[in-house]
């Protein structure tokens, strides 16, 4: 095996010259005389070593060209000299510091952007940007280092795409700024500030690297706790710097300023043509900014009150502006429109913020802003939205336009005043209709795809970067027309739910069945959350769920409870301890919640007895039943109904409970920006804490050893899961008829499963999370090896085969969905899989594998492919061959 993966090192090499390989030896050999910390530090305190090793990088570098980076051995080489040279320069030896110098401004003029360029490249892929993320503290230590002024105009703009592109997913943002958020943000803001030199202000065609770090700076979009680093770096007054030229003027005039003085001074100078190109980026950062803010920040108090309240007048006339360029978008073009977007955006991150500080600056402001414009567009916006009904889709500019408009509807609802003028309109009969509309035909496009500035041919390369990481997902119409109506729910109780006369009726229980739908099938959390929202305003609370309904019919079930939760005057509801422990253990002893440590090691494999006796916890004298089943109600199901009077002391159990959501909308809070999306889980009951609660144990019925298994919570050899009773007989049919049988299998502790052990694997993990592991079809999937691909495919097969088998039909149709996305993208495969698929008796199957053959069938059938499958087989390809060929026969 090391032969082999030496033999595929020297072929990825092949092509270096042979005096490369030569100073790359004698550059090996300098590093040797030091010594690797971790392999990741170099370590030497010798002078003379150093020395020596400094010249071997020299001349290694004079060698190193773009095309020679491609290669392992370079590439890795480059790796160790930057760090090497990094250590080197830490012991500040004056001897060696001018040496050093020079061959750092070499490493970073001939192969440090090649470096980077190819990092970047590598980054655009998802799970190349992970792979790269593994390095950790020392490649972003790195990348830090390029940002920093000392170094070349196209070394930092290199950095600042490198790391854009770390963070071009959730996870990647994530793991970047727990890493190095603090110096990260420092070297962003210094990169802005250096926008104010002759070069900056200057016309360019091409982006500058300040361009690069306002993109980098859209992190602030992102939920984290990067934002106190840039309000402690100043970012308010970087931003000014970039908005506006004559700052300090409006500085020394503000102090004797009204409100309105200071918005007509501000506004002589946003309006001059000053760094237009910034802008968009500028409103993307402040509205990131805003809407997380920690809500008890008083900016005030803190010493930036100017700089925010002339951030947030710029804001707001540009918001002004961007509804007159409504009408005039030809003219301006989508450029301009690109601005108006964003700044109408962050105006609503403001006015709707956590920070009761800019929120309540941001109203005030925007209203008198508006005042002194005299206009209010109210009925216009909600035209552009009436027209949009009479198409079947928009086209650019459309959607943009659209866009605009909900987000300016939006902001108008923060203030009474526009949000009568609204409803004056009938403006809630608009949003339902538009609403209906979507859903009926869904306009799916995401913001990147209508705002020029977030597009550039460097990110347009990107791939595999998840949707579902993406809180707007390419539901932002969606999510902005739920808003609306969430706000006028809110602020008008009795507005009737009716679209129009001329539409057909939306009734209420019609609309909610839709957003209950939104909230289990849409991809993007931003409309989950705002369709639980609006939901509230039923008297619906929660994230309606299909594993949540089938959970949530176990609660007042005696069948395999074991904790009596006891209430005053001695009345008792039954429960199980498993779903406590997972979804509220504050209702249980303290130490009752599921730990993520090995709880037991070396017990026997049959299940303790102990675990089915029934224990009594008594509750507080505060908690009455109707609370209490009500707050089960959520525990079991994630979703509940109460009527207004039973909010309050829900509320209350439900905030002494942990259970924060809940407690969020049944205050009816407006959904933070960007906030993750509270799951029904069971998940953490299969970790070893959680099989302490476990009845039951599931064995794969497969042979097939498994190398080093080992469980780690009893002492059995045989492959196996510790299962309970209660979430997996809730999914199926067949386990809870066998369990309430009667007959000897119903107190059966092990069941043995048919199917193989990567098989029951997925199934377990369906039955608790409803989340069916699936291949991502990107670009490992397309690298990996044929044979691979199938084994995962059969695994596919035989669980639809399991769950028609078990009666478990929502997981066979997600099998049988992702069957056909794998053949979709590997279709070489068909004609395996339709053997396997007729072993297991899955026709439906096999009838599309058929299809997928069938404009090959003449090719497979000459070349001998077909001649190892059974002849009813090759009679189904044949016939869907012939239904194809009269297909495309008839005529259009």
């Amino acid at each position: 095996m090391r032969s082999s993966a030496k033999h595929a090192a020297a072929d990825n090499n092949r092509g270096i010259s042979r005096h490369v390989l030569t100073l790359h030896q004698r550059l090996h050999h300098a590093l040797s005389l030091g010594s690797w910390e971790r392999k990741e530090k170099w370590n030497c305190s010798d002078n003379e070593i150093q020395k020596q090793v400094l010249r071997s990088i020299d001349a290694f570098l004079e060698c190193v060209s773009s095309e020679t980076l491609q290669y392992p051995l370079v590439k890795d080489s480059v790796v160790d000299i930057v760090r090497a040279i990094k250590s080197i320069l830490e012991f500040k030896s004056q001897s060696i510091l001018s040496l050093a110098s020079n061959v750092t401004v070499k490493l970073s003029e001939n192969s440090v952007v090649a470096v980077l360029q190819l990092y970047s490249s590598l980054a655009l892929c998802a799970n190349g940007a992970e792979k790269l993320l593994e390095k950790g503290e020392h490649l972003l230590e790195m990348i830090v280092s390029y940002m920093d002024s000392s170094n070349t105009e196209s070394v930092r703009m290199e950095s600042f795409k490198l790391a854009r592109c770390l963070a071009l997913s959730r996870r990647g943002s994530t793991k970047m700024l727990k890493i190095c958020s603090e110096p990260l943000v420092k070297a962003v803001i210094n990169a802005l500030k250096s926008r104010s030199s002759i070069a900056e202000k200057s016309a360019k065609s091409q982006p500058s690297f300040v361009e690069e770090a306002c993109r980098l700076a859209s992190i602030t979009l992102w939920v984290g706790d990067h934002h106190m680093h840039f309000w402690k770096a100043g970012v308010d007054r970087v931003l000014l710097d970039l908005l506006l030229e004559d700052y300090p003027k409006i500085q020394k005039m503000q102090c004797e300023s009204s409100l309105n003085d200071l918005i007509i001074i501000v506004r002589e100078s946003h309006e001059a043509n000053f760094l237009l190109t910034y802008r968009p980026y500028v409103w993307d950062i402040l509205g990131g900014l805003a809407a997380n803010c920690a809500g008890n920040i008083n900016h005030k108090v803190q010493g930036n009150e100017l700089q925010l309240n002339v951030l947030i007048i710029c804001a707001c006339l540009s918001f002004a502006n961007s509804i007159r360029t409504l009408r005039q978008v030809s003219q301006y073009g989508l450029t301009y429109m690109s601005e108006s977007e964003s700044a109408s955006r962050a105006v609503l991150m403001m006015v709707y913020s956590p920070c009761k500080w800019i929120a309540s600056s941001a109203r005030s402001i925007l209203h008198e802003v508006l005042r002194l414009d005299a206009k209010d567009y109210v009925q216009y916006l909600l035209n552009i939205l009436n027209a949009g009904l009479t198409g079947s889709m928009f086209g650019l500019p459309g959607n943009l336009e659209i866009m605009v408009s909900l987000i300016s509807l939006a902001s108008y609802c923060s203030l009474p005043a526009y949000r009568e003028l609204i409803v004056k309109f009938e403006g809630m009969k608009t949003v339902l209709a538009f609403i209906r509309w979507w859903l009926n035909n869904p306009v799916r496009v995401k913001r990147a795809a209508l705002v020029s500035h977030l597009r550039d041919p460097f990110s347009d390369r990107s791939c595999c970067v998840s949707g579902i990481e993406d809180w707007e997902g390419e539901d932002v119409l969606l999510i902005f027309s739920l808003w609306i109506l969430a706000e006028l729910l809110h602020h008008f109780t009795d507005v009737k739910v009716h679209p129009s006369d001329s539409q057909i009726e939306f009734s209420k229980s019609q609309l909610i069945e839709e957003l209950e739908a939104i909230c289990r099938n849409h991809s993007a959390y931003g409309s989950r959350w705002y369709a639980a929202y609006v939901l509230s305003y039923f008297g619906l609370y929660g994230f309606p769920s299909n594993l949540g309904k089938r959970i949530g019919k176990s609660l007042g079930v005696r069948d395999h409870s074991n904790i009596n939760l006891v209430l005053v005057h001695e009345e008792s509801v039954h429960v199980h301890e498993v779903i406590l422990a997972v979804r509220c253990p504050s209702l249980l002893p303290p130490g009752t919640a599921v730990p993520d440590e090995k709880s037991s090691n070396g017990v026997s494999t049959e299940l303790d007895i102990e675990r089915n006796i029934t224990k009594a916890v008594h509750l507080s004298a505060h908690v009455d039943r109707q609370s209490l089943l009500k707050l089960l109600e959520y525990v079991y199901s994630g979703y509940l109904q109460a009527e207004e009077g039973h909010v309050r002391k829900l509320k209350v159990i439900s905030r002494h409970c942990k259970l924060e959501p809940l407690v969020q909308m049944l205050s009816r809070r407006n959904p933070k920006w960007g906030i993750p999306l509270p799951s029904f889980d069971l998940s953490p009951a299969l970790r070893p804490g959680g099989q302490h609660f476990s009845d039951l144990i599931f064995e794969s019925s497969s042979t097939m050893p498994l190398v080093n298994w080992k469980c780690n919570s009893c002492s059995s050899l045989v492959p196996h899961l510790h299962v309970h009773k209660v979430i997996v007989e809730s999914s199926c049919d067949y386990l809870r008829a066998l369990f309430q049988s009667g007959m000897r299998e119903s107190h059966l502790q092990v069941v043995k499963v048919p199917g193989s052990w990567e098989s029951l694997n997925k199934l377990v993990s369906w039955f608790y999370s409803e989340h069916l592991p699936v291949p991502a079809f990107d670009c490992l999937w397309e690298s990996l090896d044929p044979e691979i691909k199938l084994q995962e495919i059969q695994t596919y097969i035989e669980l639809c085969w399991l769950a028609e088998f078990w009666f478990i039909e929502d997981l066979h149709e997600e099998c049988y969905e992702v069957v056909i996305s794998c053949l979709d993208s590997t279709e070489y495969l068909s004609t395996k899989v339709i053997q396997t698929a007729a072993n297991f008796s899955q026709w439906r199957l096999a009838q599309m594998a058929a299809d997928h053959m069938a404009p090959s069938y003449h090719r497979l059938r000459n070349s001998g492919e077909l001649d190892g499958l059974d002849s009813n087989l090759v009679e189904m390809v044949r016939a869907a061959s012939v239904r194809l060929s009269q297909e495309r026969a008839q005529p259009r």
